[in-house]
């Protein structure tokens, strides 16, 4: 997705790091430049909004069971994993 214009992080980069984003879990630098392309592209803030949205839907609803470390990393490894085969 991209709205077609220039911005200093594309589109999907953020795209790429909305979730580490709703989590909390980039450094400010990372944090900056995510918001500040949000307010830039509207196609973005849109999908931000979704991704926002089904984050909550899941924690309401799947309970605040905590997730065991190493699932945690099996599971951000293979996202990376079929990333990478995606971009093949």
């Amino acid at each position: 997705m991209s709205c077609g214009n220039h911005h200093d992080t594309p589109c999907s980069e953020v795209l790429d790091r909305v979730y580490t984003y709703l989590d909390g879990e980039l450094d400010s630098d990372r944090i900056s430049e995510i918001r500040k392309h949000l307010d830039e592209c509207s196609p973005c803030l849109e999908e931000y909004g979704l991704e926002e949205a089904v984050k909550r839907l899941v924690a309401k609803h799947c309970g605040c069971d905590p997730v065991p470390q190493d699932l945690r990393s099996k599971v951000l490894t293979r996202i990376e994993q079929v990333r990478a085969e995606m971009a093949d």
